[in-house]
């Protein structure tokens, strides 16, 4: 039976989790964050555009980032997730669904990412063409629990909506 016969609409749940290393940009969202680390990653490590794309992919039934993008080839080394997100949203239009929101959340000790959230906000709005009320960025600390209130890593977690 074809799934259009079950639901016009889909979720997806994304997570991804990076090791934080000095001497890296920080990127959140495609947004570069004033920080003296950054994410360790065969691509630029813009963990919340990861999860994002794997929230996408799980959506539809495609996989995820490592499916399309393994850190094994090389023609992704240092690639911007910007980019592999503009790679991906035309799989999302090729099997008929289109983003109607997503709510996102970064965990990260430091920097506060209070400062950045609007403009990752406005960013994340723009590159699915989505008014501003139907995209969420919440940022969290872990508290000082290990990995990520420890400093030593940082992760997202995004929960997309898809309608056909």
């Amino acid at each position: 039976m074809p799934s259009q016969a079950f639901s016009a609409y889909r979720i997806g749940q994304g997570y991804d989790l990076h090791r934080l290393i000095p001497s890296k940009p920080l990127l959140l969202g495609g947004i570069q964050i004033d920080s003296p680390v950054g994410s360790e990653a065969h691509s630029d490590g813009d963990v919340l555009l990861h999860a994002l794309i794997d929230a996408l992919l799980g959506a539809c039934g495609l996989g995820d980032i490592g499916d399309h993008f393994p850190p094994s080839d090389d023609r992704y080394k240092g690639i911007s997730s910007v980019a592999l997100l503009r790679l991906v949203l035309p799989l999302i239009t090729q099997a008929g669904f289109q983003v109607v929101n997503l709510d996102s959340t970064i965990f990260l000790e430091k920097p506060k990412l209070g400062p950045y959230k609007a403009q990752i906000r406005a960013q994340l709005a723009e590159l699915f063409g989505l008014p501003l009320d139907c995209v969420s960025v919440k940022a969290k600390t872990a508290e000082q629990f290990p990995p990520v209130g420890t400093q030593e890593a940082i992760a997202a977690s995004v929960t997309v909506l898809l309608k056909q």
